[in-house]
């Protein structure tokens, strides 16, 4: 994560012509989810159904997948590099993994090699017995606690910060598996939600504030835990309600109970999950996310309303937004940029000058709807930019008269440390340029974004209200919800600030 003591240093405000952020580690300027966690117990295909799960949570990361079942007797773990699809297809590998309780894991691309023993779920024999955890998240503590333990003699088998609580599990001196859980997790801080596995029951948590997302389902005599909708309605599970902020969920054979191990405190669930990252099925907070992102347009076109032909949105995050801004507006909807889908990794790392065309890899100019028109560019957000200004030069050579861009969330601003790959301050386009300076750096014909209230209103809440929900929205405000203790501590675990799953370099 950032040196923040080297950004407050930059000496002068880089120069928007030839200021040079680079390509992420993905090619492209995207933000990032870290993952998606799915559990089921007391269901006779408990992987089977967990495969589908994770399938559903594909988008929040595809780099890795694991999945840890028990059978009354032994834990069965598989854990694979790649897509769900790709490796838990086969009944031969679902077979190896019985039992009726299981918890999975997605992994997202991080820093750092790419390397198994990083891949979740995390599993360790205590003195209780068999333990598996998947965490979806961050602690911005990770690296104090990973010191302190290792300094104690604790011997890291990973570099995740999600390996931090089982250690802490293990050394608490406890009786009751859940009075170890939460004696853990009464030392962390940051945003997560957890899903683990124990001999006799499964075990889910959500932070104080609740930043990171899980749910509640049912499938017959079955309980499902899942970090999205989307994965319910994929195995046929009946929604029941969100896990609560600070809430711990132990699931037996007798039922559900409720812990309540933090003193209470407002939600603050992450804004992006209605931005970017959840599925468009989804439903968080009883509310559509495909609604929401709908709505973000209708208040971006009120914000920013602009004279021209046609709204063209930035597929495929972009096109919700871009359908109700063209309501509102009135301005008609065409799909001014086809997206391939079927780009690989192959693509993102060739030499430099084959580099320079890789937003043709993934976009092309539909020229027919784009030609001799004023258009407006709809996406949900811009981190660098720099997908942001090679789409511009595309639709001027796709021959647009005009290209103005539109936001449908507000300049970000700030990193993020709960578990969204933000890049460094330094890298960030609003952190860097004023309004005028992006839309230069872009080369767009004008720049808007949506305000923080205008976020706040497609939701449905007032920010001015001190009494309505709030959202983590520090990404815009730099208002951060927990404390940042790794962030504020030396420079070097600045630069060293666990994410899950990174490698420690």
């Amino acid at each position: 994560m950032a040196n923040l003591d080297e950004e407050k240093q930059q000496a002068a405000p880089p120069d928007p012509l030839t200021f040079d952020p680079g390509l992420s580690r993905y090619g492209d300027d995207r933000l990032r989810e870290e993952c998606g966690v799915f559990g089921v117990f007391n269901h006779p295909d408990a992987a089977a159904l967990t495969a589908l799960g994770l399938h559903a949570l594909q988008h929040r990361g595809q780099e890795a997948a694991g999945i840890v079942s028990y059978d009354g007797r032994h834990f069965h773990q598989e854990r694979r590099m790649g897509l769900v699809g790709d490796n838990f297809n086969q009944a031969s590998v679902l077979h190896r993994l019985r039992g009726r309780m299981a918890c999975g894991h997605n992994r997202y691309s991080t820093t750092g090699n790419t390397i198994l023993r990083n891949v979740q779920p995390l599993f360790a024999d205590l003195s209780t017995g068999g333990f598996a955890l998947a965490h979806n998240g961050n602690l911005t503590n990770a690296l104090k606690l990973r010191r302190e333990l290792i300094q104690s003699g604790a011997i890291c088998q990973s570099t995740s910060d999600s390996e931090v609580i089982l250690h802490l599990i293990a050394r608490s001196p406890k009786g009751r598996i859940i009075e170890r859980f939460v004696e853990a997790i009464r030392q962390i801080e940051g945003g997560y939600a957890l899903v683990c596995l124990t001999n006799d029951m499964m075990i889910a948590a959500r932070d104080p504030v609740g930043i990171r997302p899980l749910i509640l389902g049912k499938l017959g005599d079955a309980f499902v835990l899942a970090s999205e909708t989307c994965a319910l309605d994929m195995v046929g599970a009946e929604f029941l309600r969100e896990v609560e902020n600070g809430e711990v969920i132990v699931i037996t054979d007798d039922g559900i109970q409720s812990h309540r191990p933090f003193p209470k405190r407002p939600a603050r669930p992450c804004i992006f999950e209605y931005i970017y990252f959840a599925r468009p099925d989804s439903i968080i907070g009883g509310k559509s996310v495909y609604d929401i992102r709908k709505q973000m347009g209708v208040e971006l076109a009120r914000e920013t309303p602009a004279d021209v032909d046609v709204v063209v949105p930035i597929p495929d995050s972009g096109v919700p937004a871009a359908i109700g801004y063209s309501q509102k507006s009135g301005v008609p909807f065409e799909l001014g940029i086809i997206r391939n889908h079927y780009v690989g990794r192959t693509f993102i790392e060739p030499e430099q000058r084959i580099r320079a065309l890789g937003v043709k890899l993934k976009h092309s100019a539909n020229r027919g709807v784009i030609r001799g028109k004023r258009i407006i560019l709809i996406d949900d957000s811009v981190v660098r930019g720099t997908t942001s200004k090679k789409i511009v030069q595309l639709m001027y050579e796709a021959g647009a008269k005009e290209v103005h861009m539109r936001i449908a969330s507000p300049p970000i601003t700030h990193p993020d440390y709960y578990g969204i790959d933000t890049p460094r301050k330094m890298d960030l386009l609003a952190a860097n340029f004023d309004l005028e300076g992006m839309r230069e750096f872009m080369g767009a014909t004008s720049l808007a974004f949506l305000s923080v209230d205008g976020i706040y209103r497609a939701v449905g809440h007032d920010s001015r209200d001190p009494y309505a929900p709030q959202f983590t929205d520090h990404c815009f405000t730099g208002h951060y919800p927990t404390p940042l203790v790794d962030q504020n501590g030396d420079s070097e675990g600045q630069q060293r600030q666990l994410s899950l799953l990174a490698e420690v370099r």
